[in-house]
């Protein structure tokens, strides 16, 4: 339950800071997943808009970066605040 509860604020800081329309969630266990290692887990949340058609670096190989992760942490950091959720640290 925790982990739903931390993917679920995680997705509401995305939407607010990159006004998605939507995401895709995908959780990965296991080595032979693409968690890499046995026993490990972990969530993907990809943010969507209408009209993407689909997922850029795994589909097409190709790479969006529209801000530097530097300039995104912030916007995430500020978003954090005004959701009431947890910090982001530097």
């Amino acid at each position: 339950q925790e982990l739903i509860c931390l993917t679920r604020d995680a997705q509401r800081l995305i939407r607010e800071v990159t006004c998605c329309h939507g995401s895709n969630i995908g959780m990965n266990f296991g080595k032979c997943s693409g968690a890499g290692l046995p026993g490990h887990l972990h969530m993907h949340i990809v943010p969507r808009w209408e009209g993407d058609i689909n997922f850029m670096t795994v589909l097409s190989d190709t790479r969006v970066i529209p801000q530097s992760i530097d300039a995104l942490r912030e916007r995430m950091a500020e978003a954090a605040v005004k959701l009431g959720l947890p910090p982001i640290r530097k």
